[in-house]
């Protein structure tokens, strides 16, 4: 096998070490192998980058190992001359029976050697500080979430239904009744008298049903602490939403555009912007992208038949993003997404449908980004003006199948 890199090296990534192991052509076709470990603190990983400069190595790749890559990369890349692969794990397998962190570092030097080995989507440090902190936000949100959920399960032992009645039991009618809970207030009438009238216009006999519990010593300790961790967390949310709009403040007309796909919100926007960038070329088409990020249908093909495959991992943060915005399309009445998801689903399901529109959705996303463009809906009738011939010659072909005699006029003309 031909040697693409005369001298390269290989990094096991741990948490508290990493183990180089450089690989350098000499003459007469001898391969001369040094390997060492250094520390993960800066001044190790330093002492790494100046021991790679002085051996002359150009190449260096490394397993993306949770985030322990990330402090090994911020070194290393300050380097002008040498070139960091962060590779995903599953294309680099260690054949069973070598598993030291040695042989790994040699496994992957040598996989290098040979130009085996391509590297992951690693964007500029600035853009990685922007992605953690759009992932924090994404982390917080998510905390938020877990906590309703528990305040819902406190509820419920104490016999407060309230979430039986009420869509989001922190809206504003639930912050009151909530409250006055606190406060010792035990009068189901009193305390539904404290909901907004337009939400419980039906429901007010259910809402006076649902608060007829006892919230005791101990779970009245319970939810206090609960909304105080949901209040802490709101006001860190809201933090985060300042300074994600102050970093993508430059690229505000493109989050407009973003924003105005069916389904995708501000905050998706902000997650697309922050894990993709501005610049998209380095995925050749859409088709890329949509692997990349999860959302492409899987491909498992065995004796000339195409079988159901599940779609590959991809970005996580991307992927969920964008999972979400296909159920808020899903939902959406007058659009071509909506329309879509109402015909996808009888078919695939609802979950399968969903992953369909994010596949559309990032392939939209492409488009607009690279063509500079504005969303343009379909509208509802597009399948049915797409494939207006096909069904009338299927119908056709039906009515022929059940002995009718059909007399197809001349022209044909499908609006």
């Amino acid at each position: 096998m031909d040697v693409v890199y005369k001298c390269c090296a290989g990094m096991d990534v741990h948490k508290k070490t990493v183990v180089v192991c450089l690989l350098r052509s000499a003459d007469g076709g001898a391969t001369v192998q040094k390997t060492r470990t250094f520390s993960t603190m800066v001044t190790g990983l330093e002492e790494l980058r100046a021991w790679l400069r002085s051996e002359g190595c150009t190449q260096a790749a490394m397993e993306a190992t949770g985030v322990y890559w990330k402090p090994v990369l911020n070194i290393l890349e300050r380097d002008p001359e040498l070139t960091v692969l962060v590779v995903n794990a599953e294309h680099i397998k260690v054949v069973p029976g070598r598993k030291t962190d040695v042989k790994d570092a040699e496994w992957i030097a040598g996989l290098l050697r040979h130009g085996l080995l391509r590297g992951s989507f690693i964007p500029e440090r600035t853009q990685r500080e922007l992605r953690e902190l759009v992932r924090y936000r994404t982390a917080l949100l998510r905390d938020r979430s877990r906590t309703v959920n528990r305040l819902q399960k406190t509820l419920e032992g104490a016999n407060i239904k309230l979430a039986a009645v009420l869509t989001d039991i922190t809206g504003k009618s639930g912050e009151r009744i909530l409250a006055a809970l606190l406060r010792g207030e035990q009068d189901p009438e009193a305390l539904a008298e404290l909901a907004d009238r337009r939400v419980v216009k039906h429901k007010r006999q259910a809402l006076e049903q649902a608060l007829v519990g006892q919230l005791g010593p101990r779970l009245h300790f319970v939810v206090q602490q609960q909304l105080q961790q949901m209040q802490a967390l709101d006001e860190q949310i809201a933090a985060c939403d300042s300074e994600v709009a102050a970093q993508l403040a430059p690229h505000q007309e493109l989050l407009e555009r973003l924003d105005a796909i069916p389904g995708v919100g501000q905050r998706t926007a902000e997650v697309i912007l922050a894990e993709l960038g501005t610049d998209l070329s380095r995925w050749p088409t859409a088709r890329h992208l949509a692997a990349w990020a999860g959302v492409a249908p899987g491909n498992k093909e065995s004796g000339g038949k195409r079988r159901r495959a599940r779609t590959r991992r991809g970005n996580p943060w991307l992927k969920a993003a964008l999972t979400e915005a296909g159920w808020a399309a899903g939902r959406t009445k007058k659009s071509y997404l909506g329309q879509e998801y109402r015909r996808l689903a009888p078919r695939l399901g609802r979950k399968r449908a969903v992953v369909a529109l994010a596949h559309e959705l990032i392939i939209i996303v492409y488009a607009m980004m690279t063509r500079g463009t504005v969303y343009q809906d379909l509208g509802l009738d597009y399948w049915d003006t797409r494939y207006a011939a096909r069904r009338e010659q299927r119908a056709l072909q039906f009515l022929k199948g059940l002995g009718y005699e059909i007399k197809e006029p001349e022209h044909h003309h499908v609006a």
